[in-house]
C-alpha cells in the first residue's frame, strides 16, 4: 500500500533465454546469389533472433530495403519468400529461406479511376508504368508520389490496385484517385 488511494505493484518478468541466428541458407534462388541476398537481409551469424526484424527484412519494408523489393523491382511480381526454422540447437537457430521467384511480369493495361474533372492525359503523363514494360514496384511508388504532387487528388484516398495474371505473366495496374 502506497497511500489511501494507491497501491504499488511489482511485476517480475522472465523473458526466457535468448536465441541467436546461426546458419541462414537460401533455397530456390537463381536470379540473385546467396551472398547478395545475405547482404540485403543484413542478418549475420550470432545476431539475436528477432522474428519481426526477419520478416521486415524479407518483405514490405517501408524503406524498400528488403528481399521482396529487390525482386519486385526486377519484374518478379509473383515472387514469394518463406523463412523456415530447420534446426534449434541450444540457443542457436538455423534458418532456411525458401524462395519462389516465378517468372517476370510485364504490364498489360494501365487505367485510372475516379478522375472526373482532370483529363486522363494529365494523369497519365505522371504515371511511370506503361503497358509492355517490366513490372517494377518502385515505378508504382514513384507514380503515386507524382500524382500526389499534382495537388488535384486526395492523397488519403489514393490507391493502386495491381491485378496479376499469372497464367500469362502479365499484370493490369489500376490507379484509384479521388479529386479534391
Amino acid at each position: 500500500k502506497i497511500g489511501d488511494k494507491f497501491i504499488g505493484i511489482d511485476i517480475s518478468v522472465n523473458e526466457g533465454r535468448k536465441y541467436y541466428f546461426r546458419h541462414i541458407t537460401w533455397v530456390g534462388n537463381s536470379k540473385y546469389g546467396s551472398k547478395e541476398l545475405d547482404k540485403v537481409l543484413g542478418i549475420k551469424k550470432g545476431d539475436v533472433f528477432n522474428q519481426s526484424l526477419l520478416e521486415s527484412r524479407l518483405s514490405m519494408n517501408p524503406n524498400s530495403t528488403d528481399i521482396s523489393s529487390l525482386y519486385m523491382d526486377d519484374g518478379y511480381l509473383f515472387f514469394q519468400v518463406t523463412p523456415v526454422e530447420v534446426l534449434v540447437e541450444g540457443d542457436s537457430i538455423d534458418m532456411e529461406i525458401r524462395v519462389y521467384e516465378g517468372k517476370q511480369a510485364t504490364i498489360n493495361k494501365v487505367t485510372v479511376k475516379g478522375n472526373s474533372k482532370t483529363n486522363d492525359h494529365v494523369v497519365m503523363r505522371e504515371i511511370r508504368t506503361r503497358p509492355g514494360q517490366l513490372f517494377r514496384r518502385s515505378d508504382i511508388i514513384r507514380s503515386q508520389r507524382e500524382l500526389a504532387m499534382l495537388g488535384y487528388f486526395d492523397t488519403e484516398k489514393m490507391n493502386v490496385n495491381p491485378v496479376p495474371h499469372p497464367e500469362n505473366g502479365t499484370v493490369d495496374i489500376e490507379y484509384q484517385v479521388e479529386e479534391k
